[in-house]
Formats: structure tokens, C-alpha cells, sequence
């Protein structure tokens, strides 16, 4: 869920850890395996979050989901349009730009991003689409005054 090895051991670790210390709180209406996949879970929807909040979306170091500007495009329109695409993800709602971000940025799949999301598959998908329908809507004005 992480995609890195030594955070995913970290957060294996740090599951351990809170399950001693919340021994006393463990009712028992589900099985063990479950209550550790939970805590798993939540550290790593943590850890997925601070993430997103060092990480600036499309920042002007990065070529991340910059691979359908065209090679020909200066280095300085790519930072303008990386700027334009950035400011139009935070104009979506959260629950959009969070399926956006999840799916299309970070690059998680759908049953990935549904399970981070406790959201059915098909709510996803369904806001994946109201998303870049939203977000065609907000960046037409901005290509248009590119052209």
C-alpha cells in the first residue's frame, strides 16, 4: 500500500507497537488478524497523508504526471502548466481531489484506492470521473488563453 519497503516495515513495526499498548481497549468482537489490519491500515493512510502534505503536487522539480505535455514544450510552459493544473486539483472538492490524487497522481489502482477510502469500487470510479469532468471544466479557460 506504501510501495516502499522500509516504510511498509516501519508501519509493520508501529502496528505491533500500538496493538501492545492497546490491548486493554481490544473488546474482541472481531478476530485478531482483523483489529492488526485495521491499525495497519490507519498507519498507513497516516503515513499517506503527511506524504501528501510534504509533497507538492507537480512541483516545478518534478516530472511527475507531467507525461502528456508535449516534448517540444519549454521547460518554463511545463512549470506554468504543472502551476494551472496544481491550483485547478485544489479548486475540486475534497472528496474528488482525494480519488484524483489517489488514482491519477499517486498512482494507486481503484481497489487500492477504495479500500484507502472505505468507498465501494464503483463510488471511485464514479468520482474519478466527476473529477476530471471538474477538472476539464476549470482548466479550458486556462488552455484556451495558452493558445
Amino acid at each position: 500500500m506504501l510501495g516502499h519497503g522500509t516504510e511498509a516495515e516501519d508501519i509493520g513495526q508501529e502496528t505491533f507497537i500500538r496493538f501492545y499498548k492497546s490491548l486493554n481497549k481490544f473488546r474482541g468482537d472481531s478476530s485478531i488478524s482483523t483489529y492488526l489490519t485495521r491499525i495497519a491500515i490507519n498507519l498507513s493512510l497516516n503515513e499517506i497523508k503527511r506524504r501528501q502534505r510534504r509533497r507538492k503536487y507537480f512541483s516545478t522539480t518534478s516530472e511527475e504526471g507531467m507525461d502528456n505535455i508535449p516534448e517540444n514544450t519549454t521547460s518554463k510552459n511545463k512549470n506554468e502548466t504543472r502551476e494551472i493544473v496544481n491550483l485547478a486539483i485544489q479548486k475540486l472538492e475534497s472528496k474528488f481531489r482525494a480519488v484524483l490524487v489517489l488514482r491519477l497522481i499517486l498512482g494507486y489502482t481503484t481497489q487500492e484506492t477504495a479500500k484507502l477510502m472505505k468507498l465501494p469500487m464503483g463510488t471511485i470510479l464514479s468520482r474519478l470521473t466527476r473529477a476530471q469532468m471538474k477538472l476539464k471544466d476549470i482548466l479550458t479557460p486556462s488552455y484556451e488563453g495558452l493558445k
